[in-house]
């Protein structure tokens, strides 16, 4: 009997969703523990038996990807078996064409026809109409988090789940790896009177959790109305892991998170876009590299001083393509991270605005305080102003983020 192309697709979605448990090895050719299997591949390789007799609609980006790097959209439009009628594509777009602040618009997909809807910048009911339109039964939200707060994606997550509870749709998490491990929640707890996209409800500044363990805590704590939501857990992830042991491929979620390495410290250095210094957008490490002109030795010099674990930092220049500094000479420093597992993100972005702000005569917050926005209220602004140091400053937020540490709890769905 001939197959069709459409049955060819899905053969090989659901051939990469068995292959998952297929033992993977490291750099050096040792078995990880286990092959992580994600949320899509074990939806997959139960024949989609969730989303039967609904009309589907995916929120996703371009990290929607199978372990062979076959996007997931594409693999459930080639299979009879799910009913896709619309994408739904957050900051960056579905296919990853804007920068960032951007999106793509409404268009139709030119790969598989579907209509994608833009969610970017849309919340409530706006966003809740979006759903209604597209005449999707069940949304399905799978996009690879970071693990900061102030990375929009898991907020394009909260404010789909209010939406669909709005217009009365189920909705389906289908799980990722958090990229830097899921070991602990770090840094300051949003005040919620400083509630923005880059942070809408009170957590912490590296949360870690999952997008599916996220989405239980969002409907457990924070929706007025709970959706009707269900997650799809992984296979072989635990906590202590980093994107390396899955064997899954590195899709940067943003043009500006090329590798997992620049997960590692984005949730503690992204905090110099709230400064007047580049926080590395334009070159090919954001986020590792960051500087000013008139920068000199003396900052990556305080900095290693500070004595941060795991961390070493090196007097660096660099001319960032586009953003802060455009197309000129800068000084400043670059993160070389040698511990992983003692290094500690949140601490490094404290010390490093410490000592930038002391070392550095022309420092200065962004005159709209975004700084603020980034750490969720005016204290950590305030403690650096005031000359605190980093114990001091860190300390300052160890009650709040003790309160979350044990909601979150609540809320893990692995070891």
């Amino acid at each position: 009997m001939g197959l069709s192309r459409r049955s060819l697709l899905a053969a090989g979605g659901a051939l990469g969703a068995v292959a998952a448990a297929a033992p993977a090895a490291s750099a050096d050719g040792r078995p990880h523990h286990a092959r992580v299997r994600t949320g899509f591949e074990r939806l997959a390789a139960d024949g989609y038996a969730l989303l039967a007799g609904e009309r589907v609609g995916v929120v996703t980006n371009p990290t929607g990807v199978t372990r062979d790097a076959v996007h997931i959209v594409d693999v459930m439009h080639a299979d009879e078996r799910v009913d896709l009628v619309a994408v739904f594509g957050p900051e960056h777009g579905f296919r990853g064409t804007a920068q960032a602040g951007g999106s793509e618009g409404r268009y139709d997909d030119p790969a598989t026809g579907l209509p994608v809807y833009d969610t970017y910048l849309k919340s409530g009911q706006p966003l809740a109409d979006v759903f209604t339109a597209s005449g999707v039964d069940t949304v399905v939200f799978d996009i690879q988090d970071v693990g900061a707060r102030f990375y929009t994606y898991i907020w394009t997550l909260y404010d789909c789940m209010v939406a669909a509870a709005l217009a009365g749709k189920r909705f389906v998490v289908l799980d990722r790896p958090n990229p830097v491990t899921g070991r602990a929640a770090l840094g300051p707890v949003l005040d919620r009177a400083f509630a923005t996209f880059v942070g809408r409800e009170p957590i912490a500044q590296a949360h870690g959790m999952t997008v599916a363990e996220l989405a239980l805590l969002f409907n457990g704590e924070f929706l007025a109305s709970p959706v009707a939501l269900e997650t799809v857990r992984m296979t072989g992830w635990r906590r202590t892991d980093f994107f390396d042991a899955s064997g899954l491929p590195w899709v940067p979620p943003s043009p500006n998170m090329p590798t997992p390495e620049t997960a590692l410290v984005y949730s503690g250095t992204c905090l110099f876009e709230g400064t007047n210094l580049s926080e590395g957008r334009g070159t090919t490490r954001p986020f590792e590299l960051l500087g000013a002109e008139g920068v000199d030795r003396r900052w990556a010099e305080a900095a290693a001083a500070l004595g941060l674990p795991g961390v070493r930092f090196r007097e660096a220049y660099f001319a960032p393509t586009f953003s802060k500094f455009q197309g000129k000479t800068v000084g400043g420093v670059q993160l070389h991270v040698h511990d992983r597992e003692s290094f500690d993100p949140v601490r490094t972005g404290i010390g490093l605005l410490i000592t930038a702000r002391s070392s550095w005569a022309g420092f200065a917050w962004r005159a709209d305080n975004w700084i603020d926005k980034l750490t969720g209220s005016t204290r950590v602004r305030t403690l650096i102003d005031a000359g605190a140091g980093v114990d001091e400053t860190v300390g300052a937020w160890q009650a709040d983020l003790a309160a979350f540490r044990s909601v979150r709890k609540e809320y893990l769905l692995y070891r």
